[in-house]
């Protein structure tokens, strides 16, 4: 298969990992951060991190959209999903994430109208095929998906459909990776730059990271050969004393980004002031809400949203595997209390969440 194969050559997989090998110096212990959940299901389920030296430390990000929503949004949706007259749509990977009082799953088994999607479309269509019902679309993700929740409210506007808002919780990738950088407690040597994102918003606006940080980027596909080659490309630049954005991803990835879908999320979003991450607390600029040209199909204002904070489970120690300075395996619940079948924090829900990879791909298979 074109794109897969030959980013998966077991020659071309060894001949770097050689490279890898000659380029780390056996005294130094380099800590690279893989900042797309998507980077990290790949090093699990390919185990990559068995292949590289064990001075070479891959430490998993915030890149998981559903991982960094905080518990206190999740049970908001799940209020407004209690009105008997609404149907509250998700992606698939949001229906197991856990508030306080469930999770969406939870919540449809009990009888709401709670339903899957695939697109933010999908929603549109179930409003104009239920006009007595309101249809509020829980939307998440970076600025990958965001771009499909802008066209989605500007089709809802051309076509004057009054019954669809959307409960907006997309966030931003860079001030994510600005208050990592920021944080006292976090060494990082490097970044594994991510993929998905970068479609949309390009390479150039990562030139911060090594201008200001001087920690060197790679943005990055999600094929073995993709993330050891950015692997290579840090530790290049590392022992060259180097800090510079690149892009492995090339065949994707345009430096500029995509500007068909940044011109929608100009037209349709602004930045919020505060954002909660899980694990990470609140983030100036970090999260979109809707522009008030399109306040009539925002959810909050809808159905008036107050903004709760909770506190993660205490026993849960998904910040602390967030930030990098717990591996999966280290926290207290890792394969007991808390296993994909019954997550208890929101990092082992999503197949991208550092803790579900983990288990899936390594755990389970030395259990066994």
């Amino acid at each position: 298969m074109q794109y897969v194969d030959e980013f998966r050559d077991s020659r071309l997989i060894k001949k770097t990992i050689e490279m890898i090998q000659q380029l780390a110096d056996p005294t130094v212990h380099y800590r690279i951060m893989e900042v797309c959940g998507g980077h990290t299901f790949s090093i699990y389920r390919f185990g990559l991190h068995d292949l590289i030296p064990s001075n070479v430390e891959l430490i998993h990000g915030p890149g998981c959209p559903v991982c960094v929503l905080p518990m206190g949004r999740i049970d908001e949706g799940l209020r407004i999903a209690e009105d008997p007259k609404v149907i509250l749509t998700a992606f698939g990977d949001m229906m197991r994430v856990p508030g306080q009082t469930g999770s969406p799953l939870v919540l449809k088994a009990k009888g709401r109208d709670i339903r899957m999607v695939y697109s933010p479309l999908d929603s549109l269509k179930l409003a104009k095929e239920h006009p007595k019902k309101e249809v509020v679309f829980f939307a998440i993700g970076f600025e990958t998906t965001a771009p499909a929740t802008a066209l989605t409210l500007l089709k809802a506007q051309e076509w004057g459909i009054k019954n669809f808002s959307v409960f907006c919780n997309h966030v931003l990738i860079l001030p994510a990776i600005r208050a990592i950088l920021d944080s006292p407690d976090m060494r990082l040597d490097g970044f594994i730059g991510p993929g998905h994102v970068s479609t949309v918003i390009g390479c150039r606006p990562y030139a911060f990271v090594a201008q200001n940080y001087k920690k060197p980027i790679v943005i990055s596909g999600f094929e073995p050969l993709d993330i050891l080659e950015s692997i290579l490309r840090i530790l290049r630049q590392l022992k060259e004393k180097k800090s510079e954005v690149e892009n492995q991803y090339g065949r994707v990835v345009l430096w500029e980004g995509n500007r068909t879908a940044l011109k929608l999320l100009e037209r349709v979003f602004e930045l919020r002031s505060y954002f909660e991450w899980r694990g990470l607390g609140f983030i100036a600029q970090s999260a979109l809400k809707i522009k008030k040209e399109f306040s009539y199909w925002d959810a909050e204002l809808r159905f008036g949203t107050q903004g709760i904070t909770l506190t993660d489970p205490k026993a849960a120690q998904c910040g602390e595997v967030l930030k990098g300075v717990l591996k999966p395996y280290q926290c207290k619940l890792f394969g007991r209390s808390c296993n994909p079948e019954h997550p208890v924090g929101a990092l082992m829900v999503s197949s991208e969440g550092a803790c579900a990879a983990y288990f899936h791909h390594v755990y389970q298979k030395t259990e066994v």
